[in-house]
């Protein structure tokens, strides 16, 4: 790897800024000082300081968001924020992006990574990893509604779904709504929301909770995110 991308790779800037830090003798390589960012490092295996301080070179990175309402899963947008800008400066990498998308109004579990094999990995319909979600629904969702579910089902607009789980966790007769948890294995625009459509209710409250193995961690305020633990690496990794 060139030590200037290196530089940029670990977060002491990019890689114009690194060529100046280079130029002001502040880098060394295995303690020799190297000022040209062509230069060729093994990011294993080479000693590389800056300022005297050691840099350790990680390839990818992994952060659990508990994403809020009214923020855009992208990385980039014209009008809203987006979940990338909630990522502190020092946390902060043009390479990272959302796995999979929740939509503007929708709460809850959303990874952060730029670990694109894993990503494929968690939202290919081929792997069939788990979503589940809490949602809030206007009508009373009914046994049959849990059946409808389990068979799969056409959308108002022809599109199949799969089957899915859905299980009633309260109901509400005087204010006509039910609280739910719903667990699908694809991710289809506003899928939740059509697929209570298309048997006429309404989801007022959508959250996610969890994707494949890695569950929402509740302590997490919204707008909150941590790194992922290593135990929680490892289960998705093995979806």
């Amino acid at each position: 790897m060139r030590l200037d991308k290196f530089l940029a790779e670990t977060g002491i800037g990019s890689r114009k800024e690194a060529k100046q830090l280079l130029k002001k003798s502040l880098v060394t390589v295995n303690d020799r000082v190297v000022k040209d960012g062509k230069t060729q490092v093994d990011e294993t295996q080479d000693s590389i300081k800056f300022a005297g301080e050691k840099l350790t070179y990680q390839k990818y990175y992994y952060y659990m968001l508990h994403k809020p309402q009214g923020v855009i899963s992208a990385t980039e947008d014209k009008w809203d924020q987006t979940v990338v800008d909630l990522l502190k400066d020092e946390d902060y990498r043009e390479d990272l992006f959302p796995v999979g998308r929740l939509d503007k109004d929708t709460e809850g579990l959303l990874l952060l990574t730029n670990d694109g094999q894993l990503a494929h990995q968690l939202l290919s319909p081929k792997k069939h990893v788990d979503k589940e979600y809490f949602a809030k629904v206007q009508g009373i969702v009914t046994d049959a509604d849990i059946l409808h579910f389990a068979k799969g089902f056409a959308l108002t607009s022809k599109e199949q779904v799969k089957p899915s789980k859905l299980v009633i966790e309260l109901i509400d007769e005087t204010d006509q709504t039910s609280e739910i948890r719903l667990i699908i294995q694809e991710g289809k625009f506003h899928q939740v929301k059509r697929m209570f459509e298309a048997v006429d209710k309404k989801v007022v409250y959508l959250k996610r909770l969890r994707m494949g193995s890695l569950w929402l961690d509740e302590t997490l305020a919204l707008g909150e995110y941590r790194v992922l633990t290593e135990d929680e690496l490892e289960g998705l990794k093995n979806n």
